[in-house]
């Protein structure tokens, strides 16, 4: 009995002291932390466990919620005894703890109130807002409004479908941890208005690869050869078309040859030297499937410090360094246009001026938008009105198409225009392969990074209007 009634003479004070507005938030925030937790609580087994945005909950967001409450009622109950002392209104006599006792009532009352909103209010918050966050939209148009280019391109991508989260964070507490940290620091450059335009590429701080890109892909499977077809049209009145046809040797698995198998294979390792855009390699080392290592370098490298260059592992990003967000030159993004249908290239000089008006500077949006169309309808009414009459609506359709190139690849707002990101895959639009490949990079012993063409593909038809190849393979007439 002495032990029951010690902790009512214990609890009394307690109850008197907390009835403060310092404590009250505090027993808000613990109950919030507490029950929120136990709605998340079954994600953290299974698939979501895993899930960057409920680490964010897991491991920050809640635990910060419940301990700072946690901190609250005591520093609220310091507080008040300590200004009733001050005052001398501190009592010396309790009133029972009973439902008799106002203030143990309305604390009762508030702490029961709180907790019943935190269930009906928190755990759909809770679930919504984890939804909200993980979705595109979010990503890209929400907080992340200005990377308005990057999702553009994306919406236009093979990986369309893979939310933003699996590629630039992926599975696990640290890489979310180190995401959103370096997020913060973006989210005042965009309140404040001081990032930088174009956004700087390549992300240095990028989650390698091999933790993410290899979920789905990975470089030892065997992918053999590819066939790629490269569709081209002249710049004269017919638009006259023209097909490269590239036999690629991707290589892999069991084989120490072809792009992945030279590269990327079991024991391979290739380790560079660059400059911060990565396109500037004047020092490779490479390490065979046998382990003997070769290192190249340029004239470039010789008495260059190393604070001029980073160096880096190579792996899939530095070839595929924009799998999903790829940009085009302006050629050729006229030319899958015209290849695709979406402008008619039966349409005469519809490649020459598509062209030109695709590479004049406008100074905004909105300029893109009143005179790209407007400009290649123009030239049909002025130039062809006998086309124009007879095909206007060829011609509205091939100017829609054209504004839709542009629109696609340039962003005069965030300064992003043709050529702004190079594209490490191939060697025609950008130096690509041939950053390394150039027999300019030379080891000790005299041998070159090769240039030959047959390492990575052999070529089948050049710039040929019917190629024999395709009729040979049954692709073509």
């Amino acid at each position: 009995m002495r032990t029951f009634f010690s902790q009512r003479e214990w609890l009394a004070p307690l109850i008197h002291l907390s009835n403060n507005w310092i404590s009250l938030a505090g027993v808000l925030l613990t109950t919030t932390g507490g029950v929120s937790w136990l709605f998340v609580l079954p994600l953290q087994f299974g698939e979501a466990a895993d899930h960057p945005y409920l680490g964010i909950l897991f491991y920050l967001l809640l635990p910060t919620v419940f301990f700072l409450g946690l901190a609250l009622i005591p520093l609220g109950i310091y507080l008040r005894m300590r200004r009733e002392q001050r005052a001398g209104s501190y009592p010396h006599d309790w009133p029972p703890v009973n439902w008799k006792n106002a203030e143990f009532r309305r604390l009762l009352t508030f702490i029961s109130i709180a907790t019943i909103l935190n269930v009906l209010i928190g755990g759909q918050l809770t679930y919504a807002g984890v939804e909200y966050v993980d979705s595109v939209s979010f990503c890209g148009q929400a907080c992340h409004s200005v990377m308005k280019p990057e999702f553009t391109a994306y919406q236009d991508s093979p990986h369309f479908h893979v939310s933003c989260t699996e590629c630039h964070i992926g599975s696990g507490a640290s890489w979310f941890v180190r995401s959103k940290l370096s997020g913060v620091r973006q989210v005042f450059a965009v309140a404040l208005d001081n990032h930088s335009r174009p956004i700087e590429a390549p992300v240095h701080d990028l989650r390698p690869a091999r933790d993410t890109c290899e979920a789905c892909h990975w470089p030892a499977r065997f992918s053999g050869y590819r066939l790629r077809i490269i569709d081209k049209f002249a710049a004269d009145e017919h638009n006259t078309p023209a097909k490269t046809v590239l036999l690629m040797k991707i290589g892999g698995g069991q084989m120490v040859t072809g792009i992945h198998g030279f590269h990327l294979n079991d024991g391979v390792e290739v380790t560079y030297a660059s400059d911060r855009s990565r396109q500037t390699i004047p020092w490779v080392r490479y390490t065979d499937a046998s382990g003997q290592v070769t290192e190249y370098k340029t004239e470039e490298w010789d008495g260059a410090s190393p604070n001029d260059f980073e160096t880096r592992t190579m792996d899939c990003i530095d070839c595929h360094n924009r799998p999903t967000h790829t940009f085009e030159l302006a050629e050729r993004a006229l030319d899958r246009a015209l290849a695709e249908g979406r402008i008619d290239s039966s349409l005469p000089f519809v490649k020459q001026q598509g062209l030109e008006i695709l590479q004049r500077e406008y100074a905004s949006t909105e300029e893109v938008d009143a005179k790209v169309p407007a400009a290649l309808e123009n030239y049909y009414r002025s130039e062809h009105p006998e086309i124009y009459a007879a095909r206007k609506e060829a011609v509205e359709q091939a100017a829609r198409g054209l504004l839709a190139v542009h629109s696609r690849n340039v962003f005069p707002e965030m300064k992003v225009t043709w050529g702004t990101y190079p594209n490490n895959v191939g060697h025609t639009d950008f130096p690509g392969c041939f950053r390394c490949h150039d027999d300019l990079h030379t080891s000790a012993e005299g041998k070159t990074i090769s240039q030959d063409c047959s390492s990575c593909h052999e070529l089948l038809a050049m710039d040929e209007t019917n190629p024999e190849v395709l009729k040979q393979l049954g692709i073509a007439p």
